[in-house]
Parts: structure tokens; sequence; C-alpha cells
């Protein structure tokens, strides 16, 4: 056994540093797209990030970054810790194979032999590699994300039930599920996908403490698991909460004490109750005392108290009395539950509060104010609403509306019915210092109540109703109340077909069978599918893959694995199922490991169509346990190579040596996609968006999504880049805790200039203000019949912007709660326009600026605060939006923008008549400012995130340049187009087909240059990759070519427009290519195709 010992650890540590090498060799650089920046900005400054936090991961990041030698490479600290985090899963997936692997082929207390150990290690060596090179494991291990952190915590919390397992009859063996309880605390301070391992530990736990274990114990078992899950997702995290809240509202409100005086002696109670039940249990002399001092514990911790209010006090009263007597059950003579499991359950508990104790860190640092500080979680009633991720929208699990559910109208008729929820309690703002601290009910969370429910709802979003139709091939549905509501039949089938098969099984057949590339899908054939590299297969399922245009067929993310994995793990699943009682006990381990952490989180997310990015990465755990059936497949090879007569050890070596050409082959496939140890693009695309600013006036831009955000967050908090400026996120401007930080300095950065009053903005007060045009009318009327007192009600001007944000939206009186026109103004400061560095796209300034509001029913909170920057900047501060924000999110500011580089210069002239691109500006900053991430470097991975940024910048580049052109600048614009094509080279980045991605509008410039041979040779390369798509489409199955229709009528749009661009500037080309088209035309008419 020494020597087994010596060689898997041995061994074990060779899986690491492969992994470690392989992972630091490909590791990123810098920052990532998407909550990469966050995350290495919360570990850099220690700061707070979105809910629910991973202040663990903070901690320990924070650590890694002091090992950095300047601050651009804090980003390579924080990746390498990932690395070697992963690298640390690696080892502890090739220990769990080879225990499990032992465990089923060599018998309690027989020596190991040579056959054996080869056949074991290189199960484990096998299992452990394929995890290694899999695609969405090594896609995490390589950026600063928290599922590298998760899936470590994973690999040894599942590793020390085992190695409890082998320890269980020694004496203090409980001290590895104490160990596994700390393990799962620290875990919930990274992610909570650690919770999922639960079930499969409680089965270890099981089969070890009773030998003659049976299908009914297995079950029960299982619902133990569930309910110790429940136990702490929805008793312990929110239960420290509610009980400490309690304390809180009683020492501040009621008895006058300063803010977190109840919150502190709450954990001091919490300790000593804990402390106090330990020492009984352990002494274990007074069974009363003992069970009281073990319900007083139980209880502080607020497991059972389900709920709130006065429900949640009788529920947890009721639970706390049937414990009670459950303590002082006796099976026999002896207790049902000992002395010592009541112990090893209080030191279980404990230490999973002690690792959950990482959350101090958010609060301590939220009271520091610092620059991204997400939700202020100061006290506990604000932490609480963090740790349950109430900003998000909650999903219906196992009743609740469908998509076409009407909302309930309440009793009288005339309103909503909405369901009363939780109290939500805020720090009451003081009217003067000597006020006392208190805390004011602000309002109960609330929940829309609907008409029709239905049991299991799949389908329960309107929002995606279109999506819902057009995936099933549209809804009968049965009526409900006059309502189409999806029947049971069709709820299923949605759910098996997309949420399943879609949203699971195609990311796991990903990982061991192959990936046609890594180009997002949704639901079309040529984008994202899994496929096996068997061409007859694959042609069957998505067409011919020859067919496929250029651009697809060089996609680095396409990788082909024969399904060798995914049999291996087969052959391994069933060998270890029929290899007798241990076997199977086995096999339901690893099933439930696998089944909680994937089709179980499938259940519990229920997502919607269209995702922003794919969700590989939440079923990591799931792809983990598959991985030990592949391990496992190794040993089914060798049983079978010892019934063909062969010896152990030849068996094993060539079972071994067969099997690792597996994980060799897939690292051949996925190396070219996951490397990404040369690309710089997160961190200088968000430097080009804060080096578009002016460098004078501290300039304010307004962002809107993760990647027009974070990366600017990062270059500013880490890499102190361009801090005098503000980044202002126009989702979080609605909310009450944002507005406050960006009301606070930041670095050089002075504070935004709202003015209002704390008590006009927080959280439900001017949430929504209406639009109501005809009392315009009236308004004037007013002036014209009493203008004394219409101006001493509502100013000089009753639509000057500041009079409407001050007499109407901030108002008291419900009567006036809203604007009262379409049509907003501005009076102009000409001076300060004059010295604010903008263009003057005229020769004159307007006294005043208009701003619509045509067409919008009303603002939100975010608009009006949008409005009240503008209304006090007075221009000399710029404002600018983001080229990448939608045009839903600033009303109808676009007839106001300038672009200067990537943003939208807010200005007080109306620009669509012309004007609206200071093209000195863009070419100063693109020219000489902007950075390009790498992108140009032969070979560089470019995912498809990493892609669109680029077309981003060459759509942009390609604007400037047309805009030289026609200013007569046509020396600049050569350069421009010269630029774009050496830093966004189409080696790397493909021209591509739409005018979105720029190539067109480039090909376009070239023709008004007068460079005709490259215009030309540009529109080939498009009409070519368009035409591929064609090809392909009209190719496919009529089930397929139905789904596809849309894209090729996009296609032959887009040859139309080719054609129909080209017919002044080069109508040769024109003529030729139309025959073409007309070709193409008319075979897709003649399956069935329109053009609209």
């Amino acid at each position: 056994m020494k020597k087994f010992r010596l060689v898997d650890n041995t061994l074990g540590w060779l899986a690491f540093l492969i992994a470690a090498f392989v992972y630091c060799s490909t590791i990123e650089p810098t920052a990532s797209f998407w909550d990469c920046p966050e995350f290495i900005t919360i570990g850099d400054k220690l700061e707070i990030g979105h809910p629910p936090g991973a202040p663990f991961f903070a901690l320990t990041a924070n650590l890694f970054s002091h090992f950095a030698s300047d601050a651009s490479q804090v980003a390579r600290m924080v990746n390498t810790m990932s690395a070697l985090l992963s690298a640390t899963c690696i080892m502890f997936l090739f220990w769990t194979i080879s225990h499990l692997a032992r465990k089923l082929i060599v018998r309690d207390g027989e020596d190991i032999s040579m056959g054996k150990l080869i056949a074991i290690e290189g199960a484990a060596m096998v299992g452990a590699l394929i995890y290694t090179f899999s695609d969405t494991f090594w896609f995490s291990a390589v950026e600063g994300e928290v599922y590298a952190y998760s899936s470590a915590f994973t690999a040894v919390v599942f590793w020390l039930i085992l190695k409890w397992e082998d320890n269980a009859d020694k004496p203090h063996a409980d001290r590895w599920l104490v160990l596994i309880a700390y393990m799962t605390g620290l875990s919930i301070g990274v992610h909570l996908l650690n919770l999922l391992c639960i079930p499969a530990i409680v089965l270890v736990y099981y089969y070890k403490r009773v030998p003659n274990a049976d299908l009914k114990g297995s079950l029960v078992a299982l619902a133990i698991s569930i309910v110790l899950v429940a136990a702490v997702l929805w008793g312990v995290v929110p239960g420290i909460i509610t009980v400490g809240g309690f304390f809180e509202l009683l020492f501040t409100n009621t008895l006058g004490m300063p803010f977190n005086t109840g919150t502190i002696l709450y954990i001091l109670l919490l300790i000593g109750s804990f402390i106090w039940a330990i020492a009984e249990t352990y002494k274990d002399s007074n069974l009363r005392r003992q069970n009281i001092a073990f319900l007083i514990a139980f209880a502080l911790i607020g497991i059972p108290f389900v709920g709130y209010g006065w429900s949640a006090f009788i529920v947890g009263v009721v639970i706390l009395t049937v414990f009670y007597f459950v303590l002082n059950m006796k099976r026999g003579k002896e207790l049902l539950v000992s002395a010592r499991m009541k112990n090893t359950a209080l030191l279980c508990m404990l230490m999973m509060i002690i690792g959950y104790a990482s959350y101090a860190e958010i609060v301590i640092r939220s009271t520091a104010n610092p620059p991204m500080d997400q939700n202020s979680p100061e006290d506990i009633f604000t932490l609480g609403s963090y740790l349950a991720r109430d900003q998000y929208e909650d999903s219906p699990k196992l009743y609740g509306q469908a998509y076409t559910s009407q909302p309930k109208v309440a009793e009288d008729g005339r309103h909503y019915e909405i369901k009363k929820g939780k109290p939500v309690y805020e720090r009451k703002e003081k009217a003067s210092p000597n006020e006392p601290d208190a805390y004011f009910l602000v309002r109960n969370k609330t929940s829309q109540v609907f008409e029709q429910n239905m049991f299991f709802p799949r389908m329960w979003d309107n929002a995606h109703a279109q999506d819902y139709e057009q995936i099933m091939g549209g809804i009968e549905g049965h009526d409900v109340d006059g309502v189409k509501m999806p029947t049971q039949m069709e709820n299923m089938r949605f759910f098996l077909s997309y949420q399943c098969n879609f949203m699971y099984w195609r990311y796991f057949l990903w990982n061991f069978a192959g990936r046609q590339n890594d180009l997002q899908s949704f639901g079309e054939p040529e984008h994202g599918n899994w496929i096996t590299g068997i061409s007859f297969i694959d042609n069957m399922l998505y067409g011919d893959q020859d067919l496929l245009p250029d651009e697809l067929k060089a996609n680095k993310g396409h990788n082909v694995f024969y399904c060798l994995p995914l049999l291996l793990g087969l052959f391994g699943l069933f060998w270890q199922a029929w290899r007798g009682r241990r076997g199977i006990q086995q096999f339901w381990v690893v099933f439930f490991l696998f089944f909680m952490t994937g089709l179980a989180i499938v259940i519990y997310l229920n997502q919607t169509p269209g995702q922003p990015r794919e969700r590989d990465y939440s079923y990591a755990g799931s792809f983990y346990a598959y991985a030990i059936w592949c391990g496992l497949g190794v040993l089914a090879i060798y049983d079978w190579l010892k019934k063909l007569k062969l010896s152990g050890t030849t068996a094993a070596a060539i079972a071994s040596a067969a099997s690792i050409i597996v994980p060799i082959q897939m690292a051949s496939q996925t190396w070219d996609d996951h490397d990404r140890s040369n690309r710089y693009t997160c961190r200088d695309f968000g430097q080009n968006y804060l080096n578009s600013m002016q460098e004078k006036g501290n300039p304010i831009v307004f962002t809107n999504g993760d990647n027009d955000t974070f990366p600017l967050w990062y270059n500013q908090d880490v890499e102190g880049v361009r801090t005098d400026t503000r980044v202002c996120n126009l989702s979080y401007l609605q909310t009450d805790w944002y507005i406050d930080q960006m009301r606070r300095p930041a670095y050089t950065s002075p504070s935004v200039p709202i003015r209002w009053n704390r008590l006009d903005y927080i959280s439900g007060t001017n949430e929504y203000i209406p639009i109501e045009p005809n009392l315009k009318q009236q308004v004037q009327e007013m002036y014209k019949e009493n203008p004394e007192q219409a101006r001493k009600q509502f100013g000089e001007d009753p639509f000057e912007l500041k009079n409407v944000l001050k007499y109407w939206v901030r108002a008291k009186d419900p009567q006036f709660h809203r604007i009262p026109t379409d049509t907003l103004y501005m009076t102009i400061d000409k001076a300060a326009v004059r010295r604010s560095g903008m263009m003057m796209p005229a020769d004159s300034i307007p006294d005043r600026m208009v701003i619509s509001l045509a067409g919008k029913e009303g603002l939100l909170k975010n608009d009006i605060m949008m409005l009240e920057m503008i209304a006090n900047c007075n221009w000399t501060r710029p404002l600018y939006v983001a080229v990448t924000v939608g045009s839903d999110n600033f009303m109808n500011l676009g007839d106001n923008f300038i672009q200067e580089g990537l943003l939208n210069r807010i200005t007080p002239f109306n620009t669509r008549k012309g004007g609206s691109f200071d093209s000195e500006k863009t070419y100063n900053v693109m020219m000489n400012k902007f950075r390009w991430g790498g992108v140009a470097t032969k070979g560089v991975y470019l995912d498809e995130t990493v892609i669109r940024m680029c077309y981003t910048h060459r759509r942009e580049m390609a604007q400037l340049a047309m805009n030289l052109i026609l200013e007569g600048k046509k020396d600049k614009a050569l350069k421009v187009l010269e630029k774009a094509e050496k830093v966004l080279p189409t080696y790397n980045i493909p021209l591509s087909f739409s005018y979105v991605k720029g190539g067109p509008i480039m090909a376009d410039a070239y023709y008004m240059l007068g460079k005709k041979a490259k215009a030309e040779a540009m529109y080939n390369e498009m009409w070519k990759t368009s035409a591929q798509y064609i090809r392909y489409y009209l190719n496919l199955s009529e089930r397929l070519f139905n789904i596809s229709m849309s894209s090729c009528a996009m296609h032959l749009q887009i040859l139309y427009q080719y054609i129909d661009a080209n017919k002044q500037n080069n109508p040769r080309w024109a003529e030729a290519h139309n025959a073409e088209f007309m070709g193409m035309l008319k075979a897709y008419e003649a399956r069935g195709g329109k053009m609209q």
C-alpha cells in the first residue's frame, strides 16, 4: 500500500504540473471580457462586485495581486490564480479516480499487483487529462473568474468525503466531515455551486455507515441530502440575516443604539451559543441541558425560521419543538441522535459559519465607500438583499405562470393583485446630526399574481413569447379562462428540447464529442452545435459540412474528438454500474454529482431563450463527474483485455497507452482556441473608450452593458487609466445606491452633477415619471391667465428642463408628479459651449437646446438622472454615450450627438441634418491613442466576443474614413483605411458581410479614393462569403432550410446591396455578379423562400 501511495501521490502532482503548465502557458495576460474585469478589480482593490458577491475569491485574488510587479500585471496574477486552482482541481480529480478505481479492482487487504497499479494510475491520468483539455473547463481556467475556484472546491470536497470513507472506522474520523463543512462555508464566498456536492457526500456517508444499504435507504438518504442543500441555501445563508436583522431592529429602533450594534451582539451570542453547545455535547453529562444548548445554537443560525414575520416565528417554534422530541427519542436503550452526532453537527455548522464569515469583508469594505460598491451592503439588511440577489428577476420553479398568463385583477377591479413579501428595511435619512440612528420600512418585496398557472412552468416569460413560438414551431395550447395556455405536453417538449437538449446536452457534447465552432448558437445549423468529426453523422445532423463558408471552416473553435471521450465515459459508466454492490453504490454517488451539477441546475434556472452568451460554464461540475467515468473507462478496457487472456500488466499497459491517446487528441484540437497568451483586447479596447473622451473637464461617459462598462472600470481602478473621468452605467443609475456612488468623488474625478436631496431618489421614490403632453396647453393657458402665479408655481419657463425637474418631477403633490410636455428646453450658456472644446456643427449657437421626448410614455429614474446631469453640467463637463449603447437607453438624445472616437458626445445642437461627426478628434484618438490588443499577431485566438469588438472598431474607422472623404481630406482617409487593415488584419478578422461590421463601408471608401482594384478585391471576398452561406442553406434538408430561411434571405439581401452599391462605382462588377445573384434567388424561391 505504501508503494501505491507513493506512486499515486507522485502521479497526482504530475497531473497538477501538466495542467499548471498548460493553463499558465495559455492564460490571458490581462482581463477578459464579461465579468472578469469586475472580478479582477474587486480582488485588487477589495471593492464590491455584483450580487451575491465573491468575498473569498476577492481576498485570495488580493493576495495574488501583491505579487504583481506593476499595475499592468495584476490581471496576470489573478488569472494565474485561476490557472493554479484549476490545476489543483485536476490533481484532486486524479486522486478521486484512483480512489474509486482502487476500491473496484482491489479487494480489501489485498496487495496491489503491478498490473492493477498501472490500470488504476492510467485510469486516473486519462480521466484527469480529459478534463484538463475539455473545452468548458479550460476556458474558465485561463481567466480571472469564480468558476475555476468553484471547480477546485468541488474537487477538494468530493475527494475529502472519499478520504473520510477510507478513515471512517478510525478514531476522530469525523474531523474530515468538519473539514468538509468548513470548505463548504468557504466555497459560499466564491460560488454556491459547491453546495450541489452534498447529495453525493450524503450517499458516500450512507453507504459507508450502512453496509447492507438498499434502494429504500438510498432514497431516504437522497431526500435528507436535498433537505441539507435547502437548509444551507435557504436556511443558513438567509437565516443568519433573518435572526441578525431581528437583533439589529431591536437594538437600533427599540433601544436607540447605533447602527450595527445588534448585529455585533448577535454574532457574539451566536458564537457563544455554539461554544456552549459543543462543550455540552462533548461532556455529555446532562441530556436536557445538552439538547437545550443544541436547539439554541440551531435557532440562532436561523435555519428553522422559514419565511418572514410572525409566520416565520411560528414555523421556527414548531420545527424546534419537533427537533426537541427527536433529540430525546431512543432506539432501544440508545438515543436516536447520540451526543457525538450532535457534537459533529455543531462543529460542522460552526465551521460552515466561520467559512461563510468571509462575507464580513463585503460589509467592511462597503462601509469604506470604494469606487465600485454595488448595492452598498453596509448593514445586515442591505447584505441580506445583496445575498438574495433581489435586483435580478426570479423565475417560477414548480408552480407558476406561463408566458400567456394574465395578471390577476384585485377585488376593487381597478388594480392588479400583488402578493406582499418580505419587508425591506433601510437606514433612515437623518434630518439633523443629533437624530438617533434608525431603520425604516421602505416597502415589502412584491410579486405579480396571475390568473392562470400551471405545474412546472418552463415557458413563463411573456417577453420571450415570440421565441417560445418559434422554437416550438407554433404552440396550439388549450383554453383556460379565455387565455391560450401551453399544454403540459408542450411545456415538457420545450423543457426537453430547449432547456435540456440545447442548453445542457449540447454543452456536454462540446466537451466529449466535438464542437462545430465558437459562435453563439440560437438554434441554427451552422453555429455552435456539437459535432463528432464523423462526416456522415455531422452531415445528417447539420447539412453538408464541406459546404460551410470558409470563415466557419477556419474557426479555431472547430474541435473534433470523434466521440472518443464520450465513448470512454460510457464504457466507464456501465462498467462501474455492473461491478457488484460496491460498483453500483459508486455509480449512484457519481451519478448524483453529475445530475446535481448539471440537469438539476437546468431545472432550477428555468432559462429563457436568447441568452446573451453561452452558459456552459455553469455546468463544469457535471463535466467533472463525467470525466471520472472517462477515467474508469480505462478499467473497462483493461477488464475486457484480461478476458482475452492477456496478463494483467500487459492489459493495463495496452489499455492505458491506448486511452491516453484520447486526451492527447483533445489537446491537439483545443489548444488553439484556448490559448489567449498574446491577447490584450479587453484592456486595450477599454482604454480606447476612455481615451475617446476629452482630456479636460473631467468627462462623464454613459455605458450600459458588461463589455462597455467592466473593462473601463478595470482600467481606471486597477491600471489607473483616465481616473479623471467617470464611467456611469445607465442600468445601475436607476438605483439609489449607485446614485450615491456617483455623487461621491472617485480618484481625481469630482462627483457627478446630481443635486437632488437623497430623499428624492431613495428606493421607491421617483422610479417612474409619466409624460402627459396633453397638459401642455393647460399650462400655457395658465401662464396667459395668471402669469405671476404661474411663474411662482412652475418657474419662469414651465418647459425649461431645470424647472420641470424641480417643480414637476420632484413635486410632492401627486397631481404635479409628471412631465407636462413631450418637448423640453434648456437655455444655452453660449460662452460655456465655446469653452467646452466640442465641435461646432453650425456657425451659430442656438439659444435653447431642444430635448424631444416624443414617443415616450414616461421616464425611468436613470433617464431623469441623465437629464439632471445635462441640466447641471453647463457643457464644460463633457457628457458622452458609448457607441455600443442601444438607442432605447438614451431617450431621443441621438438628435444631439457628435461622435468622438468610440463615444457620442451630448451637445446642445441638433445634429440630425449634419455635423454629427468630429473627424479631427476621432482621427487623432484612433491614429495616435488607440491600442489594438495584439489582434494583428498572426495566429492569435480571437473568440466571438473579441471579434465583435474588433468589428466595432473596424466600423468606426471606416465611418471616420468616409467622413474625412466627405470633408475632402482624402490623404487622411487613406491613412485611416491603411491603419485599419494593419491593426485589424483580415487574416485574423475576416471582412465578413455586414455593414455593421465595417467591411462594405471600407470598400466604398476605397472606391471614393480611386482605389478601384482594392475595393473590388474586398467586394469579391465579401461576395464569396455570403454566396457560400447561401449555397450551404440551399443544400439543407427541408427542416433545416426552414430554420435557416431568414438567414438565407438576409444574405441574398446583402448581395443585392453589394450589386446596388457597385452600379455606380463598378458597373462591370455589378453586371457580372447580377446573373449569379438571380440564379441563387430563383433557387431560394423554388424552395419556398420569399424576399420581403
